[in-house]
Parts: structure tokens; sequence; C-alpha cells
């Protein structure tokens, strides 16, 4: 009967999170938790202090190149890419989101391009349902394949013990999530219908005028690239398999917090901008109610999960280890409801490294964990998330729209295949590589 209380207190908190959407996920994992703990018996979980400093810095930094003019300099970039070859608009769309993600270590990047795909699609008459619902799903897969994600970093922190460096962990991510994308966007323009009913003829599509480029626009992007691959670089000089910096003063995460932290008073002093209206940056406000959801709904998860780790490790150590692809499935469940990557990977994770039995000493399961990684980006599933609202809310011509049975939108095929595809190359590739 407990049981059952605790389990509608979890669903329940997290339904709540759903229908209050944005910051209101994690306002309701708070909810839950006190819920859990005061009335229903259970030990509060860990808070994941480690995600949202990260999530911080790695927001300090964009918000400063944001500010500087960085962002806009790197939208222009990618509407030269996608007017430039306005016939492959279903290949770059993703392409450029996936970019911009993998950069910014943030989905919300693709809103600045949504426009732009909008028009590009509609002056050859495809729908824009296709490349925006690619390059919306681009965007997020691209989270777990991004070095400065809150994801990418907490998934290293739990693999490194175990032999899996930080490159390691890269080099799987990036070339199968980047391939199940393009194997996507193929088949999404062989096998559904892409023509709009109505096309406009080219000369019609409009040109937006360029925005006027900061001073300090390009000297943002270059301070902010250079510091990703000193992130990269000290990451992988410290791990256990490279080894070239002995003895580790500053441990990895609070590397990455520091030198992002870094990167933003670069970018303030040497671009000359204002540091007090960095608060009203769009990426700033994104990552800050991207910390209250991590916060709220990570901390409710690792609640209840503590709370029945031990039958948990023992269901998981039969099935997984017979039926590898059910971790997989597992995470897309879960995060498709905790609405994060990041809080995904911290609530279920560690309980899966631990059922699988897998330690420093016994390592043959290892590349299960990470060959699922990437099925931790189901935000897609319900037509609720940010990004996907903005996609429909852009399209002009309709074709981007939600239908009457919640799945039946536009973003759950595609991202049903990019992540099928993403685990099904990453349980080819993981074994050869660790």
């Amino acid at each position: 009967m407990l049981l059952t209380l605790q389990i509608l207190g979890l669903l329940g908190a997290i339904y709540l999170g759903v229908r209050l959407g944005g910051m209101g996920i994690g306002f309701a994992g708070g909810l839950g938790v006190v819920v859990l703990s005061l009335f229903l018996g259970m030990r509060p979980g860990h808070i994941p202090w480690d995600v949202i400093l990260i999530i911080m810095a790695v927001i300090g930094a964009i918000s400063s190149m944001q500010l500087a003019g960085g962002l806009d300099y790197l939208v222009g970039l990618a509407e030269k890419i996608l007017r430039g070859k306005p016939k492959y608009i279903n290949y770059l769309a993703p392409l450029v989101t996936y970019t911009l993600t993998l950069l910014a270590g943030t989905g919300h990047t693709a809103f600045c391009v949504f426009p732009v795909i909008v028009e590009v699609a509609k002056g050859q008459g495809i729908r824009p349902c296709r490349p925006l619902s690619l390059a919306a799903v681009a965007s997020q897969v691209a989270i777990t394949a991004s070095p400065v994600s809150a994801a990418v970093v907490a998934m290293s922190g739990f693999l490194e013990p175990l032999g899996v460096s930080y490159p390691t962990l890269l080099a799987i991510c990036i070339p199968t999530t980047l391939c199940a994308c393009l194997i996507t966007a193929f088949l999404v323009s062989a096998f559904l219908p892409n023509q709009l009913e109505n096309p406009l003829p080219i000369t019609n599509m409009p040109e937006r005028a360029p925005k006027e480029m900061r001073r300090g626009a390009k000297l943002s992007v270059l301070i902010f690239a250079l510091g990703i691959v000193a992130v990269v670089f000290y990451a992988s000089a410290i791990s256990k398999n490279v080894g070239w910096i002995k003895p580790v003063i500053l441990p990895r995460n609070d590397a990455i917090i520091a030198f992002m932290l870094t990167i933003a008073a670069s970018i303030v002093l040497a671009c000359k901008i204002d540091a007090n209206e960095l608060v009203h940056t769009s990426t700033f406000k994104a990552g800050l109610s991207a910390c209250v959801c991590v916060l709220g709904v990570a901390w409710l998860g690792d609640t209840f999960v503590r709370g029945y780790i031990e039958p948990i490790k023992a269901i998981a150590s039969t099935w997984l280890t017979h039926y590898p692809f059910l971790l997989a499935v597992g995470l897309f469940l879960t995060s498709m409801l905790l609405y994060s990557q990041a809080a995904t990977t911290k609530a279920i994770i560690p309980s899966v490294i631990i059922a699988l039995g897998i330690t420093p000493e016994h390592t043959q399961h290892v590349y299960i964990v990470v060959a699922s990684f990437v099925a931790v980006s189901a935000l897609f599933v319900l037509p609720t998330y940010p990004t996907l609202l903005g996609a429909v809310q852009m399209d002009d011509t309709g074709s981007t729209r939600i239908g009457k049975y919640i799945f039946d939108h536009p973003f759950f095929l595609p991202g049903l295949c990019v992540v099928s595809l993403s685990v099904g190359l990453g349980f080819g590739l993981a074994p050869l590589l660790i």
C-alpha cells in the first residue's frame, strides 16, 4: 500500500510539472520531495549540485558571448549555410542546430534559426514541419555529444572511474548521434510527404535584414571556442587513460566550472560588455529555468530510486544482462517524463551501474551504459518542450502542428528514429573503443 502511494506521489508530481511547464517542472519536483519524505516515509535523495553548478557556469559563458554578439554571428553563419543550399534544407537544418548545440551545450540555440528554416523551406515548396522537426530533434540529441553539456559531464563523471575516459565518451557519442541525424534526414526526405500543397516561388522568399555585428562578436566566439578546446584538453590530460597531468590538483568538474567562468570573464573584459546586462539575455533566462528543473526533478528521482535501490538492482541486473537494449528503453521513458537529459542521467545511471555490477575491476557491461546514453534525449515525445512549441508557433503554413492524440505530431517519428539509430550504432561502436 505504501509503495502504491509513493509511486502515485512520484507520478503526480511529474504530471503536475508537465502541466505547469517551464520552471514549474522543477517546482513540482520539490513538492514531490516534500510529499515523499514528510508524508510517505522516504529519505530525501541527493541534490545534484555538480550538474547545477556546471549549467550555471556554462550559461554564464554563453550569456557573455550572446551579449557580445557572438551568438548573432554564429546564427548569421548558419543562415548563410541554409540559404546557400536551400534544396538540401532537410539535411542542413539538423546539421546546423546539431552544431550549435554541440558548441553551446544547450538546445535553446535552435530557436534562433527556426525562422530561417521556415523561410527556406517555403521557398522550396517543402513542408516546414520536415526540416523543423529534424532540427528540433537534432538540437536535443546533440546534448549527449556536447563537451560542455551538463549531461555529458555528469555521465563522464560516472564512467571515468570505470575506465571510460572523457574523450572516449565523446568519440562514441559524436559520430553515432551525427550519423543517426543524417540517416533520419534521408529517411524523412525519402518516405514522408515533403511538398506543400501551395508552394511559394523562390523569388517570394524574403531576405531578412542582417543585424549589425557588434565589434566583439567574432572575438567572443574565438574566446569561447578556445575555452571549449581547453576544457576537452584538460579533461583528457587528467584522465587515468592519458595521465599527462599528475597530481590532479583541479578535478574535472571543478575545472569545467572554473574554465567556463574564466571564459566569461575573458569575454566581458576583451569585448568590453556590461556584466550587469547578462541577466537580461535569453540564454541566461533559459539557463536559470534549466537549473531549477534539474534541481527539482533530479532530486525527486533520486529520492524515489534510493528508496528502492535494492529491488531495482535485483530486477535490473537480471533483465539488463540478458536484454541490454532495455536500458535504452528505460532511459527513454524516464527522460520523457523528467524533461532533462542531465536530470535523467543523474537520477538513473548510478543505479544502473550498481545494478549491472560494474566496478573498476569488472567493466564487461560498461559498454551497455555508454551505448544507451543517447536515449536520455526523449524530450520530443510530449509536445510541450519549449523548442517544440517554438517550432510550432514559427511555422505559419500550419504543417507543424500538434494532433489530437498527444503523440501524433511531426517530431515523434524523426525523434524515435534518431534515438534508435544512435543507440544501435552505439552498441556497435562502444565495444570497439572501450
